[in-house]
């Protein structure tokens, strides 16, 4: 029979290349020899049926002695990927790597008797479970935590929790979060207690700060040592616990958190946010309250809005004056505001000022395209159609006002009169016609009687003058 060999699921599941869960979780762990052994093993599986296939050639080319070869072999059966089948000779089947993850291994409990008892007598409170030795196996083998620095583990959550009766659920999550960070050794575990043992009186502190009358635990005391390691030290952990509208230790971590990604280290820097902020949300009260919104945390609205129109260099009076506008012409979201206040940035139009101005301009302009609609019959409000077409006879044909209303006067009357005003002066632009005088000597230039086609039908008005004078630009 071959000595090293698949199993039968093993085969199926072409488990012949290295997995990468062996890689991760087992090789950094085993010896040289063990890797060696395994590797080789491996290799040798795909040709189980030849002749060379023993214990004593596998040994003879990785130049170990058969003993050797075994205890590597025993090794790996303890980690669960594969099984010594026989003894004399020497037999080996290697199992799929999944099965050690997915709970088919078995421990070895004679190992862990001292283990047990040790852990026994640090949880004399309680009986420990076959089921919680099982979990505690697992920390050690999976996790590769040293015994000594469980048991520690163990000693100190229920020193924390004052508690010989503890569940091992907690026992367990500080533990794997531990051996997470790399803390798996008796010594590294021993220099993270002492760390928190130096930290115990600034964390009383902070617990009375916050009025909370309870023992810390080993979560808050890990975020203690985070914000030290952050660099805030105790007087700014204090004075923002001090500060806090919850007294609530995770809500403090947060805070503390938000402002270390700010980078704001100081009381001084702290204060000047803090007052920044409250003027923020106040704005935005203010702002969501013009557009008939209601939010019952304006944070949101702050950090995603305020801010951004803040930097944009937007005035706060800017910002009020905008957003009552934009209630009177139904844009009544934020969403809405926000490309209303981008335009605007566009056209620096920045502070209530240069609002004014950029207002009345556009109302001068409406007033010359209004008395043009009249002249031609048309008794409506101006709109963006209107606009467009008026730039583009002023700014791009370069008409002057006068050669555009004698213009109207000849569109006046006619079946569609803007139509029929525009033929007209495109005419006059085309022929290079500047001046009043030239327009009224030019004829022939659309025939009294001609009719016009492809009518338009006018939408009604959106928005008002403000609103509309901008809507084509582009953000």
């Amino acid at each position: 029979m071959a000595f090293c060999r698949l199993s039968v699921d093993a085969v199926a599941n072409n488990a012949i290349s290295v997995d990468n869960i062996f890689v991760n979780n087992y090789l950094p762990y085993a010896t040289g020899d063990c890797v060696k052994v395994y590797l080789y093993g491996l290799y040798k599986c795909q040709d189980a049926g030849a002749k060379d296939n023993t214990l004593e050639n596998f040994a003879n080319e990785l130049k170990m002695s058969a003993e050797e070869v075994e205890s590597c072999f025993y090794y790996w059966q303890e980690q669960g990927l594969v099984q010594v089948l026989e003894v004399i000779p020497f037999e080996v089947r290697y199992l799929p790597i999944t099965n050690a993850l997915s709970g088919f291994k078995k421990y070895n409990t004679k190992k862990y008797a001292t283990f047990n008892l040790q852990a026994q007598e640090i949880l004399a409170g309680r009986m420990i479970t076959p089921k919680e030795y099982e979990e505690y196996y697992n920390i050690i083998e999976n996790y590769h935590m040293e015994k000594e620095a469980l048991l520690m583990v163990i000693k100190y959550c229920v020193d924390a929790k004052n508690d010989e009766k503890i569940g091992y659920s907690y026992i367990t999550t500080v533990a794997k979060d531990w051996a997470n960070r790399g803390l798996t050794t008796a010594k590294q575990i021993e220099n993270q207690i002492l760390q928190f043992e130096t930290l115990t009186t600034g964390l009383e502190y902070v617990f009375k700060t916050l009025k909370l009358k309870r023992l810390p635990n080993i979560s808050e005391r890990t975020l203690y040592k985070t914000w030290k390691e952050l660099g805030f030290d105790d007087e700014m952990i204090l004075y923002v616990a001090k500060n806090l509208k919850k007294s609530n230790f995770e809500y403090l971590d947060n805070k503390l958190k938000k402002y270390f990604s700010l980078k704001l280290m100081s009381r001084e820097e702290i204060e000047n946010f803090e007052c920044e902020k409250k003027e923020a949300t106040h704005i935005a009260k203010k702002i969501t309250t013009s557009l008939g919104l209601y939010y019952e945390n304006l944070e949101p609205v702050v950090e995603n809005y305020i801010y951004k129109w803040f930097n944009l260099g937007f005035s706060v009076e800017m910002l009020e004056s905008v957003a009552n506008y934009a209630f009177k012409t139904n844009v009544r979201t934020l969403e809405g505001l926000d490309k209303v206040l981008t335009k605007f940035h566009k056209l620096g139009i920045l502070s209530l000022p240069s609002l004014n101005e950029y207002l009345n301009g556009v109302l001068s302009v409406d007033k010359k395209i209004k008395e043009i609609l009249e002249a031609i019959g048309l008794s409506r409000n101006v709109n963006q159609f209107d606009r467009d077409k008026y730039k583009i006879w002023t700014e791009t044909w370069l008409l002057p006002d006068d050669v555009i209303a004698y213009g109207a006067t000849l569109a006046s009357k006619k079946e569609q009169p803007m139509q029929y005003l525009n033929i007209v002066l495109s005419s006059f632009h085309d022929k290079n016609i500047k001046t009043l005088e030239d327009a009224k000597n030019a004829k022939q230039i659309v025939t009294s009687g001609s009719k016009m086609t492809n009518k338009h039908t006018y939408s009604r008005e959106e928005m008002n003058a403000l609103f509309q004078s901008i809507d084509e630009i582009e953000v």
